[in-house]
This record gives structure tokens, sequence and C-alpha cells, in this order.
């Protein structure tokens, strides 16, 4: 089921992390997350152990066993902490009664048509108790799934100490495929060691209860060798308690019966039995309509008149009970020794067809659920039962009847109550799946919003389009130095007149790609695109003091890369003409309806003569930027004294290459 996978990907998330999930459920081929009653192949499960057993690195007995602890929290938090503490009183009661809660559970879970389950539900596992003389117990574990046997030391180790407040150690003695069960299941045996653990106050309490009772003794023994036996238990009853000074061993029968660290006397309780049992045969039979009585060879001796009303066969008294039923779980031979061997466990026999009367061949087959009682002075075993039956629409299948069942078995409640479960169930399963759409749904809107928040930030920076997603004004902000490039393709309006225009669609393009991912290596922000045009800028909108550097070590890379650009003319490389300058600019946001980051000043226009006054496949600079990159290990030469259209006479530079960074690392390669 799918609360069993959730509870490892609950395990997973909690102590290795979102991330080691996200990897083991990839590996293992699964989805991220599971409806609770949900059935899912074995399989899946299994992948899933397989793979984290790999990915941390753990054997899979400590990754089950670590499982089976998890799973008990997990199952106490899910809700069923009141059902599993009323189980039993003690470890032993516990264990005997997991049997009784699947059997329960299975009301609740739905199988599908295409898995195995007993009583149509669930396949879960099968335990059975033994007590040993020295307070150790064996405790029987069948299983249809093998290799999972060590979560049971996790799951039985955590109640214990959670309920119990015991330490147990469970070692497996046994190990087999069980030949006495149909289906082959696999038979684990575990001793199990118990241990009480004892808080700070307890032990202190106890070692002064100890202390104090081994005190009293000494004293009693002492008076009763100077005085009279009589004139002792005088002594001893006016001090309120009920001593025998006389033997020692009567103390070890009083600590015995002292319940440990609360100094209270566990009282016995011992039955009264009537000499004779009143009560008649008719009335019994009616009174437990779906009882039966069979001997050591299985003959019916009795049966309850429910039961004989829909199998017939029964009224025949001395028949063999295995001729018209068969038993369903726990999966073991139809003899009385096997039955006796797992007497603790609920029992559930379905008719066989064949022995049914003709109303019943197209109908289901009945199942009774119940106990067995051995009767030692009869030699036979009684099975106290009722119908298995959860729903009305189950009853109306079988064609019986509410007043079928008796009116104090609780089977006519768990039909009604299961009816409104099975409808809030079904109420729940629709939630989780809505749920998991709304999951699936919020994520695909994640990374629709990431994609549109990449393409706004590729049209505007960062913070500046943050704060217009928040209906905020961004004001204009003065940079006092920054580095400016521009940069064309020379000879563009020749190519353009002797090409198509998808021809200069796919060179622009090309070239395109290649420039904004050396914006990424050299982090400097592309301003935009005219036409053949591209201008970038470092320093805004956020200021450094390497913005020449970057900008530079940018304007190499942009002539490596135009020669990986094809002239659709010529069908040689491209040539760019580059042009930097360094100065000061006031930056802003222009426009509402398509907004867009400008950069404005003088120094935003001598940058750009330095690109038209510039030469094919070299980089020209103005004397700021020179001033900024003369002691930057740039290989740099004097252009010398040029007419700028505007400007007038300015000295000018050509940077050549970075004397320090390769051609790989000016790329942006590994």
């Amino acid at each position: 089921y799918g609360f069993i996978n959730t509870c490892l990907k609950s395990l997973v998330v909690e102590k290795y992390g979102e991330e080691t999930w996200e990897k083991l459920r990839l590996q293992a081929g699964v989805q991220d997350s599971f409806l609770t009653f949900e059935v899912y192949k074995d399989e899946i499960t299994m992948q899933l152990v397989d793979k984290a057993c790999k990915i941390l690195g753990v054997p899979a007995d400590m990754v089950l066993r670590e499982f089976g602890e998890y799973f008990f929290e997990f199952c106490k938090r899910s809700g069923y902490d009141h059902m599993l503490r009323t189980l039993g009183g003690n470890l032993y009661e516990f264990i005997e009664n997991l049997d009784a809660l699947h059997s329960y559970l299975s009301l609740s879970y739905q199988a599908s048509p295409s898995m195995n389950y007993w009583a149509g539900e669930m396949n879960a596992p099968s335990f059975r108790v033994e007590k040993n003389e020295d307070g150790s117990m064996h405790l029987h574990y069948y299983s249809d799934r093998r290799g999972l046997c060590h979560i049971v030391p996790g799951i039985i180790g955590a109640a214990a100490l959670d309920f119990f407040n015991i330490e147990i150690s469970m070692e497996i003695v046994h190990q087999t495929e069980e030949e006495e069960r149909t289906g082959k299941k696999e038979h684990i045996v575990f001793l199990v060691t118990q241990t009480p653990v004892f808080s700070y106050k307890e032990k202190s309490e106890f070692s002064c209860s100890s202390q104090y009772l081994a005190d009293s003794e000494k004293q009693v023994e002492n008076r009763a060798n100077k005085e009279d036996l009589e004139k002792a238990k005088d002594t001893a009853r006016d001090r309120g308690s009920s001593v025998c000074p006389i033997r020692k061993s009567h103390w070890k029968t009083i600590r015995g019966i002292i319940t440990l660290g609360k100094g209270k006397l566990l009282r016995g309780f011992d039955p009264v039995y009537p000499k004779s049992l009143w009560i008649d045969t008719k009335t019994f039979c009616n009174g437990l309509p779906f009882h039966m009585v069979f001997d050591k060879e299985l003959r019916v001796k009795q049966a309850g008149v429910s039961i004989q009303k829909i199998v017939p066969g029964l009224q025949t008294m001395g028949i063999c009970l295995d001729q018209y039923f068969s038993i369903i779980h726990p999966e073991v031979p139809f003899t009385i020794s096997s039955i006796q061997k797992f007497i603790n466990s609920q029992f559930v026999f379905q008719t066989r067809r064949e022995m049914m009367p003709e109303s019943w061949k197209h109908r289901p087959m009945l199942e009774l659920r119940g106990q067995m009682m051995w009767m030692e002075s009869l030699q036979c075993m009684l099975y106290l039962c009722s119908p298995l039956l959860r729903t009305l629409h189950e009853l109306e299948e079988r064609q019986m009847h509410i007043a079928d069942i008796a009116p104090h078995d609780v089977t006519r409640d768990l039909i009604l109550l299961n009816q409104q479960r099975l409808a809030e169930m079904e109420l729940s399963n629709q939630l989780e799946r809505k749920k998991e759409e709304l999951r699936i749904l919020s994520k695909h809107l994640e990374e629709e919003k990431k994609k549109t928040e990449a393409l706004l930030y590729a049209m505007l920076p960062q913070h500046v389009a943050n704060q217009l997603k928040e209906g905020k004004q961004v004001e204009a902000g003065e940079f006092k130095e920054c580095t400016i490039l521009f940069s064309d393709v020379v000879t563009f309006t020749n190519i353009c007149a002797q090409c198509e225009p998808i021809q200069i669609v796919l060179m622009l393009n090309s070239m395109y790609l290649r420039f904004d991912r050396l914006t990424t290596v050299h982090d400097v922000y592309k301003v935009e695109t005219i036409g053949d045009a591209y201008m970038v800028v470092g320093g805004v909108p956020v200021p450094v003091p390497t913005h020449a550097e970057r900008v530079a070590n940018f304007a190499l890379g942009m002539i490596i890369a135009a020669k990986g650009v094809q002239n659709p003319v010529s069908g040689s490389p491209i040539q760019i003409r580059v042009g930097i300058h360094t100065g000061p600019v006031l930056a802003g946001v222009v426009g509402e309806k398509m907004p867009r980051y400008c950069l404005f000043g003088d120094t935003v226009n001598i940058a750009s003569r330095m690109e038209s006054h510039g030469v094919p496949s070299k980089i020209h600079l103005s004397s700021s930027a020179y001033q900024c990159l003369k002691y930057k290990n740039f290989e740099i030469t004097e252009r010398g004294e040029i007419e700028v259209k505007g400007k007038g006479k300015m000295h000018t530079y050509f940077l050549i290459r970075n004397k320090t960074a390769t051609e790989n690392e000016i790329m942006g390669r590994p």
C-alpha cells in the first residue's frame, strides 16, 4: 500500500534530506508521491530499499531495522497510537494480538483484484509467540515477502520501549520455508529477551524499597531469635504489615508480588465455575448461531442454527468439516495439530462452492472469522465465529440480512459503521488525488514561473525586474565609472543586400548566442542589440571595481567567437569591430509597455564612436579605458591620435590580448 511507501519516503526525507530522496526515487524509477489506500506492486518497495542501501552505503538489515523503528513512529503520528496501545498490557499480549489488528485493518484497506490477499484484503505478515521458562519468548514470523524480516526487530523494539518501557534484543534462531503452511511462507523464529528500563527516579525508589525490605527482614529475624513467635506476629501486625519472621523465602515471595516502583500488592483472580452448565442445547445453538464443534478427526459434533441454514450439510452430524470449509487464514493445513499450533490466531473459514446449495452457486462464498478453543475434557475444538462481512453490499451479495446475525454480535454494528467509514475513505482518497493533482500543477506552475522570470531577467537586471513586479517605481541611478562596449559586423549592409532575410537572421542568431554565453562567463550586462550592433556594460547595474577587465576579456572572447560564424555571402568567417570606453553614465528604466533598462550620457556616445572608428577584428580603446587596463596584465598597442566625429582629435589604443589568461579561460571552456 501507498502508506508503506509514503513512510519510506518520509524516513529518507527526514533523516537524509529531499535531495537524497530525489536521487533515490530517480534511480529506483518510481513516482514522487503515493496515495495512502492505493495498492502498489511489492517491487516498488523492494527497489526503493535496494537503492537506499547502495546510495547510503548501509547493509540491508540495518536499513530495514531503521525503517521498522521509524514505521512504528510513523503509524503513531498517522493516528494509530491509541489502537496500538490497547492491543495488550504487556509485550506478549501485544505481539499475540498483531494478527487481530491486521484483520481489523483489512476492513479499511481495499485490495486490487490483481493482488492475492486473504479475506480479499491485506497480505499482512502473521505472528505467533511462545513464552519460555526463563522469561524470554520465541516469536514466529511468517510472510510471503522474503527478505523483510529485519523490519520486525525495529518495530517490536520501538513498541516495547515506548509502550512497556523495556529494552529487548532479538536474534534469529531459525529460518526456513514453513512446510506446514500452504503457500510456502517464509518462517523466521526470533529469540526475544527483555530488560526493564528505569528512570533515575524509579531506580532510586526501587533501591530504597529493596533496602527497606532487607532491613525489615533482618529486624524481624533478630526479634524471632529473642522473643516468642506470637509476640513477633503481634509486633508486625501493629506496624501494619503482614510479615512472617521465620522463613526468609517468604520475603522473596513478598518481593516477587510487589509491583516495581509502585509498592502495590498484586492480587490474583480465581474464577468460580458452576457444577453443571445452566444452559440447554437448543438455547446454546440459537444464542451462538455461527459456532461449530468438531473432534480430532474433524467430524462435526454441533453447529449453530444460522450456519446450518446456510450450509445444510452440517445438519448431518458426523460429516467432516474440511469437506465444507477451507482455511483462508492462517494458511495452515486443515488438521487439528495445525489448528492447535496457531490456536491464538484468528481463523477465517470459507465455504466450498461445490458443497453449497444450488442457490449459492452464483453468490460469493461465505467467510467466517473467529477463534478456536480446545476442550480438553471432550477432546473437541470449539470454533466461535461470525460472518466476515464488511459492508451492506457484501451482505446483499450473499442474500443475507442483519437479522441472520445474533443481536449480541458486534458484526451488526461493524457492517453499518464500516459502510460509513468506506464512504469517508472514498472521500479521503478523492481528496488525496486532488491534493496530488494540485501538487503537480503547483510544480508545473513553479517551473513556468522560473521560465518567465528567466525571460524577464534577460530583458532587465534582476533587482530592477523585482521592483517592477512589486509595483514599485524604479528610480534612475548615476554610476560614476563603468565601461561600455559596442560592436558591429563589418560590411553588414553589403551582406544584407546580397542575402535572403532568413540567412541574415540565422547569421546574427548564431553570433549573438555565442556573445550571450560570454556575458555569463565574464559577468557583464547585455544592454541591447540593434541590427548587427551589440552593446554591453561592466559596472552597471551592480558597481564593481573590475568593470574594465571584465569588458576587455569579453571583447577578446567576441573576436574569437566571431571566427566561428560564417559569412553567408563569402562563406568565410565574419569580421567585427569592437569599441570600448570608460566613464560615468545615468541608468534607468524607460517605457511602460515594453520597459527597457537604458544608459544615458556622453560615455555611451564615445563608446559608439570607438566602435565606428575601429578596425576590423580589432578592439579599439579610448584613453580612459586604456588608463583602467594598462596595469592589468593586458597587451595594448598605441594607435595614436585620430579624428573622431563630433569629438575632435582623440588618442586611442588597440587591445591585443590578456597576458595571463588562456583562450579556453577567455571562452569559458573547461
